[in-house]
C-alpha cells in the first residue's frame, strides 16, 4: 500500500475511553462503577434513561419467554405474518438457547421487508415473499428466512456467524439518547448535542480495547461534526453503553445542503430499479441488473456472444477504517433508499453510456452512485459501482470512493464478489513464470513483490476447454485515476444453498481489520475445500487510502465556491479488477 506524506497530518485529538469499564482506574470510584455496572443490566438505575430502562426490562421479558425473541414491532399486516411464520420454524429457532446448558441467548428481529427478485427461489417468483432478520447478541450470528406469505411457509433459511444485519430505527433512536447523554460527549463538544446533530447514527463500527472490537458486540458510531473535526461517539448496544470517544479532521466543506426525499427521486428508483430486475442488451452483451437491500448493484446472468460467463457480480461492503492501531471507523452497506437502514443510499437512476477510445465506442459501462443526504458534508459518503463491458469480451468490476468521508486518513476496502459461470472451472497463479493452480480455497495478497505475466495478468480461471479470463490487478495502469489496489483475493467454492453472497448479504466483517479478515474468509476457514474443476466465486477486497494533500488528492471531495455559488470538486478512487479472455472472440 502507498503512503502518502499527509499521513503525518493525521492527528486525533483525544483519547477518551469514558462511561464504561475503560476509563483509567485512577479516576474510577469502585462503588459508582459497580453501580454502573448494575445500571446497565437491571432498571436499579439513577442515571434515568428511560429508553434504556425500558430496553433492558424488554430484554428481561423476553428472555423468559418460550421463544426467546425481542419482537419487530409496529409492522404492517405482511410483516406480521411474515414474523410469525418465521419464529414458528424449527430451523430459524435452532440458535436461541445454549445447547449445553438451554440458558436463552439474547435475539432479536432486527428487519423484515418485501424480499427482493434475486433473494426469491425460482420456485417462488409468483409468491409473496418476505424477508426476515435475526441478530443472535451471545453468538454474534445474524440468521435469515425467505417466508412466502401466500403458502404460509419458509422457503429457505440462513445462518451467517460473526456478522451483524443493519439496526432497526428503534436501535439507531437509542444509541443517539445514549451518546447525548454521556457527560463526556458534552465535555469533548463543549455543550451537551442533539440528538438530530448526529451522522452515520446507524451504521455499525468497532473499537479497538473495548467490546467492540473486531465487532464482536453490535456497536455504532452517532458522529458530531464541530468546525473541522469530528467526534465518533462508540456506543455499545450489546450492553448500552459508550465504550469511547475518537476525533477525526474533516476540514471545511462549506454550508450543509438540504437535500429533501422526492428530490433524491426515491419512489421511481424503488419501484424500477429496486422491485424489480432490468434487462440489457448491447453490443454482444446481455445481463439483468437490479439495486439490492444491502449489496449496491448487482448483475447477473451475463451473457457475452451467447455464452453465459457470470452467474452474478456485486459489492457486498464497504468498509472504511481510520486507525490501524486502534480499529475504528464504519461497516457501509448500500443500497436501495427504502426498506433498508443502509446511510449510503442509491440517489439517481442507474447510467449507460459509451467508453470512448481514438474517437470510436469500444464498449460500455453501467454505473450507479450512492450517497449520504448531505455529501460533500463531513462523514457524508458517495460510492461509485462501475461496471464495464469491451466489444473485445473484456469486462471490469470497479468501484470507487468520491470522498469526503469522517476523517482525512481514511483506508477504504471495498468487498467485491464475483461469480462465474460453470462446474469445471479451476483458478491458477502466475508464479515462478509458471501458471500454479490453487487446489483449496485459499486467498493472496497483491504487494509491490507480486509477479505478473507481460501483460500485467495475476490469476487466470479456466476450464478444460481452456476457455476462460485473466484477472489483472488495479497497479494504477488503467488510465483512470487508480494508484493501484493492493488487493485482496479470495477463492471460495460456490455454494447456492448456503448464506455465502447469492442472496443479499448484512455486512459480513468488522469495518477495520487490517489483515486478511475482510469477510471471505470465513467462507474458507477452518477447513477450505477443494477447487479445481468445479464452481467457483472469487472474491476480491481492493485497500484505498485516501488523501487530501493539496495537488495529491484522492479519494475525497471538497466545495468551492465559483460564481458566487459553491460547487462540488470531486477527487475519485477507482479500484477494481479487468477480466481478459484467455481466447480471443471469435
Amino acid at each position: 500500500m502507498q503512503t502518502y506524506s499527509s499521513i503525518f497530518l493525521f492527528l486525533f485529538l483525544t483519547l477518551i475511553l469514558g462511561c464504561d469499564e475503560n476509563q483509567s482506574s485512577k479516576n474510577k470510584d469502585p462503588e459508582k462503577e459497580n453501580a454502573l455496572q448494575s445500571i446497565l443490566i437491571s432498571d436499579s438505575s439513577n442515571i434515568a434513561i428511560p429508553e434504556v430502562l425500558q430496553r433492558i426490562e424488554n430484554i428481561q421479558q423476553a428472555l423468559k419467554n418460550s421463544v426467546p425473541v425481542i419482537l419487530l414491532k409496529n409492522l404492517d399486516t405482511f410483516q406480521t405474518q411474515a414474523q410469525s411464520i418465521a419464529l414458528h420454524d424449527a430451523k430459524f429457532k435452532e440458535n436461541l438457547f445454549d445447547k449445553k446448558t438451554n440458558q436463552p441467548y439474547r435475539n432479536e428481529i432486527f428487519n423484515i421487508y418485501a424480499a427482493r427478485p434475486q433473494e426469491v427461489p425460482m420456485a417462488f417468483q409468483k409468491g409473496q415473499c418476505y424477508k426476515v432478520e435475526m441478530y443472535n447478541y451471545a453468538l454474534n450470528l445474524t440468521t435469515t428466512a425467505i417466508v412466502d406469505i401466500a403458502s404460509n411457509s419458509v422457503v429457505s433459511v440462513g445462518n451467517i456467524p460473526q456478522s451483524q444485519p443493519d439496526i432497526p430505527a428503534y436501535l439507531k433512536d437509542l444509541a443517539l439518547k445514549i451518546a447525548v447523554h454521556c457527560p463526556q460527549v458534552t465535555q469533548a463538544l463543549g455543550y451537551k448535542p442533539g440528538e438530530s446533530e448526529a451522522l452515520m447514527a446507524n451504521t455499525k463500527t468497532a473499537l479497538n480495547l473495548t467490546k467492540c472490537e473486531r465487532s464482536m458486540h453490535l456497536c455504532v458510531a452517532p458522529t458530531f461534526i464541530k468546525q473541522d473535526k469530528a467526534l465518533w461517539v462508540i456506543v455499545d448496544l450489546t450492553d448500552h453503553r459508550v465504550v469511547g470517544l475518537r476525533w477525526t479532521q474533516v476540514g471545511d466543506a462549506g454550508p450543509v445542503k438540504k437535500i429533501s426525499e422526492k428530490k433524491l427521486k426515491f419512489d421511481k428508483i424503488m419501484n424500477c430499479y429496486c422491485k424489480k430486475v432490468t434487462a440489457l442488451e448491447k453490443q454482444d452483451w446481455k445481463l439483468n441488473y437490479v439495486i439490492t437491500t444491502s449489496d449496491g448493484m448487482r448483475i447477473s446472468e451475463v451473457y457475452y456472444k451467447g455464452k453465459l460467463i457470470l452467474n452474478n457480480a456485486k459489492i457486498v461492503d464497504w468498509h472504511v477504517s481510520y486507525s490501524n492501531s486502534d480499529g475504528f471507523g464504519y461497516s457501509d452497506a448500500v443500497g436501495c433508499p427504502e426498506f433498508s437502514q443502509a446511510a449510503v443510499v442509491a440517489v439517481s437512476e442507474p447510467r449507460v453510456s459509451e467508453i470512448i477510445e481514438n474517437g470510436r465506442s469500444i464498449g460500455f459501462t453501467l454505473e450507479q452512485n450512492f450517497s449520504s443526504e448531505q455529501w460533500p458534508q463531513p462523514c457524508n459518503y458517495n460510492y461509485l459501482q462501475r461496471f464495464e463491458f469491451y466489444r473485445d469480451g473484456r469486462f471490469r468490476v470497479a468501484g470507487a470512493s468520491l470522498g469526503r468521508g469522517c476523517g482525512n486518513n481514511g483506508t477504504y476496502r471495498p468487498v467485491f464478489r464475483i461469480s462465474f459461470a460453470g462446474n469445471e472451472n479451476t483458478l491458477s497463479e502466475w508464479k515462478t513464470n509458471q501458471w500454479i493452480p490453487w487446489q483449496t480455497e485459499q486467498w493472496n495478497l497483491q504487494t509491490p513483490q507480486t509477479p505478473y505475466t507481460s501483460e500485467g495478468y495475476q490469476f487466470k480461471l479456466f476450464d478444460p476447454s481452456g476457455n476462460g479470463f485473466f484477472l489483472e490487478p488495479g497497479r494504477g495502469q488503467f488510465a483512470d485515476g487508480g494508484r493501484g489496489d493492493n488487493a485482496y483475493v479470495y477463492l471460495t467454492l460456490q455454494h447456492p444453498d448456503k448464506e455465502e453472497g447469492e442472496n443479499d448479504l448484512v455486512t459480513i466483517a468488522p469495518c477495520c481489520n487490517p489483515d486478511y479478515h475482510q469477510g471471505p474468509e470465513k467462507f474458507i476457514e477452518p477447513s477450505p475445500e477443494k477447487t479445481e474443476k468445479t464452481s467457483l466465486v472469487l472474491w476480491y477486497v481492493a485497500q484505498i487510502k485516501n488523501d487530501d494533500t493539496p495537488g495529491r488528492e484522492y479519494c475525497w471531495a471538497e466545495s468551492y465556491l465559483e460564481n458566487g455559488a459553491y460547487k462540488t470538486r470531486v477527487y475519485p478512487c477507482i479500484c477494481g479488477p479487468m477480466f481478459v479472455p484467455i481466447k480471443p472472440a471469435l
